[in-house]
């Protein structure tokens, strides 16, 4: 047992919810601090109306006091006030139906202020699971899959992550694996064993070398992957380079779909990584975005603070502990599905789902939130407007003003429920 049923995801999921449901949008407390004085504005016109014309002369008691309790009734903020927390509610339950958690109000209505949007790369623009991309087989050695068969006789049973992915790639390829024979890992250099009566070696590049010696073309081969943002792993039998194989942490299959979305959406993306500049130029390349690398934890919220002083609203996506400074400095921090407990409790927002589309939904759902509030502001105060000037003129009278207070009422309500309906770019 590693945590009580009050501390696990779900839970704090929950609670999350709940707290988020609770906060208001500076969106809604404006309009909140706007019905204090509104109310008492209309009170106040409602009753001029009533008394000023008979007392002036224009008009029975009569008409006029009809008059005034039907602004009284025109002017009730029920519209107005349920505008907002009726579409921030809907947009939230929307959001977090699709795996788009976010905490409160205020952080739905940030979301679509971002004008540039920061994302670490292992495990948030990349899957964080090494892949292998290539096998080679120098001239004259075994064949690509005895290469990729012996590679993964040495890993059978570990757990590290480059091993993982040899073992997946065998499978993938219905490869046949034997488990090699006393095997050893050498700190800092590689594993051995022996399959088949030979000695075999799969470790760095450098240990390869001190073993077996690389002739040129094979450093060749080695340099111009690495290049590419790969690491090579180095197979010997018998102290000679039978192949080499590459691993890489390749993007998550919509990376580049969900940066163009934001890009699109005149969103400026940079990627911060702490991996050394081959390999994240690599990557970038791939997909289209700014990067800077070989970084700290430091500097990362440095250059948060550094795109904030350049005027923008500036969202930091982010999976590890290694994230959390910069989650904080930025004005909205994204956590991003599978992270750590300190980055989903720092960050203002979860991707749960882990996609990078998703992030380009949350900020679509902000903006789709914020035009629903306005088009519900305009919805109220439109008719109010309308039929204040119809009631003083006499075209309208009290049923006419109860059923267009109703009726805003039930038409900004509804418009706000249309929100419930956002299914995100990964509907279906």
């Amino acid at each position: 047992v590693e945590a009580t049923a009050a501390d696990n995801t779900i839970a704090r999921v929950v609670k999350l919810v709940e707290e988020a449901q609770e906060s208001k949008a500076p969106t809604e407390r404006f309009i909140d601090g706007f019905s204090r004085w509104y109310t008492p504005a209309v009170v106040l016109v409602a009753t001029l109306v009533a008394v000023l014309p008979p007392l002036l002369g224009f008009g029975s008691w009569g008409a006029w006091v009809y008059k005034g309790l039907a602004i009284l009734l025109i002017g009730c903020p029920c519209a107005l006030v349920i505008s907002t927390p009726a579409a921030i509610a809907a947009g939230l339950a929307a959001g977090a139906r699709r795996g788009l958690l976010m905490k409160g109000g205020a952080v739905l209505e940030q979301a679509g202020r971002l004008t540039a949007i920061a994302f670490d790369k292992t495990g948030t623009l990349t899957a964080g699971r090494p892949k292998v991309t290539d096998i080679v087989a120098p001239d004259g050695a075994d064949d690509h899959r005895a290469v990729l068969a012996a590679a993964a006789s040495l890993e059978v049973g570990s757990s590290h992550p480059l091993a993982l992915a040899i073992l997946a790639e065998a499978a993938e390829r219905g490869v046949a694996v034997r488990p090699a024979s006393d095997v050893a890992a050498l700190p800092g250099k590689g594993v051995a064993g022996r399959l088949d009566g030979a000695a075999l070696f799969l470790g760095s590049v450098a240990a390869a070398g001190e073993a077996a010696g690389l002739d040129e073309a094979l450093r060749g081969r080695i340099a111009g992957l690495a290049r590419a943002g790969k690491s090579v792993s180095v197979l010997t039998r018998d102290g000679r380079v039978v192949g080499l194989v590459a691993m890489r942490d390749e993007p998550r299959p919509d990376a580049a779909q969900g940066l163009e979305a934001l890009q699109a959406a005149g969103i400026r993306t940079i990627m911060l990584t702490g991996d050394n500049q081959a390999t994240a130029r690599a990557v970038a390349a791939s997909l289209g975005i700014e990067v800077r690398a070989e970084l700290l934890p430091a500097d990362k919220q440095r250059i948060v603070r550094e795109l904030q002083a350049e005027g923008h609203r500036v969202g930091k996506v982010g999976d590890g502990i290694n994230d959390a400074p910069a989650l904080a400095a930025a004005d909205l921090g994204i956590a991003m599905g599978g992270g750590t407990d300190v980055a989903l409790e720092t960050a203002d927002a979860a991707v749960l789902h882990g996609r990078v589309t998703d992030v380009a939904d949350m900020i679509g759902l902000s903006r789709g939130v914020m035009a629903n509030i306005r088009q519900n502001i305009t919805i109220a105060l439109g008719l109010k407007a309308v039929f204040l000037v119809t009631t003083v003129a006499g075209v309208t009278g009290l049923w006419p003003a109860i059923l267009a207070d109703t009726g805003a009422t039930v038409l900004v309500t509804a418009n706000a429920m249309r929100l419930l309906g956002w299914r995100g770019s990964a509907a279906g």
